[in-house]
Parts: C-alpha cells; sequence; structure tokens
C-alpha cells in the first residue's frame, strides 16, 4: 500500500501489545498503541487512525464502553467514526452480539492466528473505506455519496458509523426492495450470527434515529420479510 494505514491498538497486556504491534507494523500498518479506555479515546481524536483494534477487559472501563463513548464523539473529517474491531478472550455469542450493537464491525477472540487478524482487518477496511466510486445514491431527501463518504438528509449531514454507513448504502442500493435480515447480514456483515440476526434490527433502530428524524420516513418494516427503503408515495 502507498500510504499506510493507521491503526489504533487498544490492548493492556504488555506482551501481547508489544506482539501484536510488531506484526501489524511488518504487514505494513502504522500502529499507535494504547493501554486503557480513556487513552483510546484521547487517541482517537489526535490521531485520527483508520481502525480500532480494541480489548474488551481494559482496566478502567471496557472496549464496549469505550465504543459507545466513541459514537458520541463529534465524527471525523469524512463524516463517519473509525471502524472497530473487538480482540478478546470474550467469546459467548451475547458478547459477540453485544460488540457488535456497541458499534464493532468485527469480533476476533483469543487465542487468534495472527494472519487471520490482518486479514480480517484488511476486510473491515475495504468494506469501510468509501473508496468505491459508484456514484451519488439520491432518494427523496437523503443523498450518500460513496467517494466522500458523506451522508445527508434536507441538506444537512448526517454522522454515520462506517457499519451505518454500509448498511444505508445497501438499503438505498435496493431502493423499494424489502431486504431480508439474512440478506443484510450478508451483504452488510459478510458473516453469519449463528442464526441470530437481531443485530439487524438493532441498526436498522439507529439508522432510522438519524435519518428518519423528519418527514417522510424512507425506512420501513416489512413484518415477518426485512426491511426496505422506500421513496415517499406523491
Amino acid at each position: 500500500m502507498t500510504v499506510r494505514q493507521r491503526l489504533l491498538l487498544v490492548e493492556d497486556e504488555p506482551t501481547l501489545r508489544e506482539l501484536l504491534s510488531a506484526s501489524l507494523r511488518l504487514a505494513g500498518f502504522q500502529v499507535i498503541a494504547a493501554e486503557t479506555g480513556a487513552q483510546a479515546l484521547a487517541s482517537v481524536r489526535e490521531e485520527r487512525p483508520d481502525l480500532i483494534v480494541l480489548d474488551v477487559m481494559l482496566p478502567d472501563f471496557d472496549g464496549f464502553e469505550v465504543a459507545r463513548r466513541l459514537r458520541e464523539q463529534p465524527a471525523g473529517h469524512h463524516g463517519t467514526h473509525p471502524p472497530i474491531l473487538f480482540l478478546t478472550a470474550r467469546d459467548a455469542a451475547e458478547d459477540r452480539i453485544s460488540g457488535l450493537r456497541a458499534g464493532g464491525d468485527d469480533y476476533v477472540t483469543k487465542p487468534f492466528n495472527l494472519e487471520e487478524l490482518v486479514l480480517r482487518i484488511q476486510a473491515v477496511l475495504r468494506r469501510t473505506s468509501g473508496r468505491r466510486t459508484d456514484g451519488l445514491l439520491v432518494v427523496d431527501d437523503l443523498e450518500l455519496d460513496p467517494d466522500s463518504h458523506q451522508v445527508t438528509r434536507g441538506g444537512r449531514p448526517v454522522a454515520l458509523s462506517p457499519t451505518e454507513f454500509s448498511l444505508l448504502r445497501v438499503l438505498m442500493e435496493n431502493t423499494g426492495q424489502v431486504m431480508s435480515r439474512e440478506q443484510l447480514l450478508d451483504r452488510v456483515w459478510h458473516f453469519d450470527f449463528n442464526g441470530d440476526d437481531s443485530i439487524v434490527a438493532s441498526y436498522i433502530s439507529y439508522l432510522r434515529r438519524k435519518i428518519d428524524t423528519r418527514e417522510p420516513k424512507l425506512i420501513h418494516t416489512v413484518r415477518g420479510t426485512g426491511y426496505v427503503l422506500r421513496r415517499p408515495r406523491s
């Protein structure tokens, strides 16, 4: 890569932090390290990383809380927060769902393979980078620009997380078409949740609170089927 992408690694265990930092640098990334949740939040503001590799178990507050607080901060220069890949020994399904609901984009459990971790990081960066040039998407007064990663409603900017942006993009690319929860899981998250599709409902709720703050409402639930982003009827 010509411009090395910048990762924020948040891990309180010194040996693992040093190992991961060295491995990620060898893989071609710039790496900023933090040991606590407070340091992580400060580093996001100061360093503007392209992605956060975030341990869940931290000495001050856990990674889920870091993600929630990050979502409450003003978004970066592209109108989005950096994507988050959780890294943790907590492998229960409810922990994984909690992490994704908190704003995570992927969830890797310890012990892990370093090569797989790098591939997962690269996959999240590809999915959330906004480098594709598919043209402006417009539905009523809602606009999404894949190039700049910016979203506006009624001319006002809407700050979305990377996953929210990806979900809205899929809905807008399929305007008027009902998308099942399974289709959205596949198109947005690219891997399944052992049949638990509640993460889709959570992110639809996040989008509605940001997009459908004015009339007409654009995101609709089709009971028993899925969701559709629909132009208002004239």
